[in-house]
């Protein structure tokens, strides 16, 4: 990895946030014992700079998945369908999580992987807000640096225009590789947001770009990023603690939509997480 592309990443990583969310981040750390590593906090609520009545976003980087859990079969199910995701509330506020191993955080922020999903959000702002020690804290900043060359690599050939194209070109690319509840022109606004941040990583990440990462390759990357998608939906219905309730909050939020769940649905959320896609995709509030 360039070693300026690292330095703005571990200066990004490092910035405060609001004490609440470290509060949070060693709640989830302490969840999981010996086995966590590493929290992170990324997200439109790192973006928004806003916590009361929204939901936080972390992910937790665990040492391996069988340490992490008292139960085998969720470090089976993380193990090959990574990541789980957890609800967590804590001092008023609520978060979801994503588990991860160090191993599979870093191969995840990587070019030698075609799934979008980790690389995508870790190009964009994050903060390390918990850490078990210094090594940890170096795993995690390595992994994360590898996140926004993999994007670019991925993106190119770019458009023609200015120098935040490249971003929102890249970002575009991301979100049509995914099942996701957004409404249209999201992957712009990233962007948008911070523009000077994405205009200073844009160099350093170019020069960092491994040498054998693949471009292009988009048809199979929607192909398999939309399958990987709805088997995490499926998955998620049965590991997270209210997951049907989840699932159509996500939507109605970024989507715009009202769903209101059936008793059934409720109670069966592996079917509702089923029987809610093809009406989902008819109606284009997820894409």
């Amino acid at each position: 990895m360039a070693e300026p592309l690292r330095k703005l990443v571990e200066a990004e990583l490092g910035r405060p946030v609001d004490p609440r969310i470290t509060v949070m981040a060693e709640a989830i750390a302490a969840r999981h014992g010996s086995a966590s590593q590493a929290v992170l906090f990324y997200g439109s609520c790192l973006r928004e700079k806003q916590l009361d009545g929204l939901m936080l976003d972390f992910y937790l980087i665990v040492s391996d998945y069988r340490a992490a859990y008292d139960k085998g079969w969720l470090a089976k199910a993380n193990r090959l369908i990574p990541p789980n995701v957890f609800p967590f509330h804590h001092d008023g506020l609520a978060a979801k999580y994503a588990v991860l191993s160090e191993a599979d955080f870093h191969r995840l922020n990587g070019p030698e992987t075609r799934n979008v999903s980790v690389w995508a959000r870790f190009a964009q702002p994050s903060r390390l807000v918990w850490a078990r020690n210094d090594a940890a804290c170096d795993k995690a900043i390595a992994a994360v640096a590898r996140a926004a060359p993999s994007l670019l690599a991925a993106a190119r050939p770019f458009p023609s225009g200015d120098e935040l194209d490249p971003w929102r070109h890249a970002f575009s690319l991301t979100y049509s590789a995914e099942l996701r509840a957004e409404r249209k022109g999201r992957s712009g606004s990233i962007v948008d947001t911070d523009p000077e941040r994405y205009r200073l990583f844009l160099a350093p990440a170019l020069a960092a770009i491994e040498p054998a990462a693949s471009q292009g390759g988009w048809a199979r990357r929607r192909i398999e990023g939309k399958l990987l998608s709805v088997a995490r939906l499926c998955k998620a219905s049965l590991t997270y603690a209210g997951g049907a309730e989840y699932i159509a909050w996500k939507i109605n939020r970024h989507a715009g939509t009202d769903i209101e769940l059936k008793p059934w649905q409720k109670r069966h959320p592996l079917l509702a997480a089923i029987s809610l896609l093809p009406r989902l995709l008819r109606s284009g509030a997820i894409r």
